[in-house]
């Protein structure tokens, strides 16, 4: 999704209205002040709010993130937490993306993403394992990786779209992830 050709994220903006009429535009979402303490996505108008994740949620990211960046092939990266621009003046954030490489701007295009990954949070889970799985789908991400930390030991799930619906195509094991694809990677995940 195109910015105004006047757009100038690093200006600063504005707070946006505590009460807002009607659906919000992703150009409004941008120009909202940096929160550190929470994520602000956009979906068909209404806004997704959510709290930063705990330590172990953090932790996860870190090792997902970490892992993927060392092992992506040159002409990949690996990002945590940058806002992805879907169809329809969607913005999702996922917790880490593997994305093509050279991206330096506020709006990284969903068909620059290899990968999407969250962790899961209690907060999130629903959305993540529902909403979002279908969004990245329907922006024809190949790869989606979903953390879950419920229960003693954290479970990572790969899934691969298959067509237009994610198949799963690896699961951890005793805490670790090996891929083959989307690039060989191992993964293993906090405890």
């Amino acid at each position: 999704m195109a910015l105004p050709a006047d757009y100038d994220h690093d200006l600063g903006h504005p707070a946006p209205p505590l009460h807002h009429d009607g659906p919000w535009t992703l150009q409004e979402v941008l120009a909202m002040p940096e929160d550190l303490s929470q994520r602000v996505e956009l979906v068909d108008g209404a806004l997704l709010v959510s709290p930063l994740g705990t330590g172990q949620h953090q932790l996860l990211v870190g090792d997902c993130y970490t892992a993927l960046r060392m092992a992506c092939p040159p002409d990949y990266e690996a990002m945590p937490g940058v806002n992805v621009g879907l169809s329809q003046g969607r913005m999702l954030i996922p917790d880490f993306t593997v994305n093509a490489a050279g991206f330096r701007g506020l709006l990284l295009p969903a068909q620059d993403l290899l990968l999407a990954g969250e962790v899961l949070s209690p907060s999130t889970r629903l959305q993540d394992l529902t909403l979002k799985k279908q969004l990245y789908a329907e922006a024809g991400v190949p790869f989606y990786l979903v953390v879950d930390p419920r229960g003693g030991e954290p479970v990572a799930t790969l899934f691969e779209l298959d067509g237009v619906d994610y198949v799963e195509s690896a699961r951890s094991d005793g805490g670790v992830l090996k891929l083959e694809r989307p690039f060989p990677v191992t993964i293993e995940l906090s405890r």
